[in-house]
């Protein structure tokens, strides 16, 4: 597996520990719909967060939520309309990104709740 790859994955580990932390419960990961991937879908009280996770081992290019693009928001919309259709959830939905800095045994974490509001 590519070093990005193994990134990426441990990445969105940290990221799943750090969301059952806070009290989250897990629903899904890696969730597929057509073409779009919801790496985390996780639920809190009524709230169902749908989170994107981005890890990066350098600021050098920008923050790691700056990589999200407009392309990326239509995807993960369209899809979790559908996984909220299709299982008939009663719940309030939130987009939120992980950002994630990995250097070696050093992490930094960074939860934005809302984060499409704010792109």
């Amino acid at each position: 597996m590519a070093a990005h790859n193994e990134l990426g994955k441990a990445g969105e580990q940290l990221a799943f520990d750090y969301l059952i932390g806070k009290g989250y419960r897990i629903k899904e990961r890696n969730w597929r719909c057509q073409k779009a991937e919801v790496d985390i879908i996780a639920q809190k009280g009524t709230v169902l967060a749908i989170v994107e996770v981005k890890t990066r081992s350098t600021r050098f290019f920008g923050d790691p939520q700056d990589f999200i693009n407009s392309k990326k928001i239509k995807l993960l919309t369209s899809a979790v309309d559908s996984y909220v259709n299709n299982l008939d959830l009663d719940v309030e939905v939130r987009f939120d990104v992980i950002g994630i800095i990995s250097k070696g045994t050093s992490n930094e974490i960074v939860h934005f709740e809302d984060a499409f509001y704010h792109f």
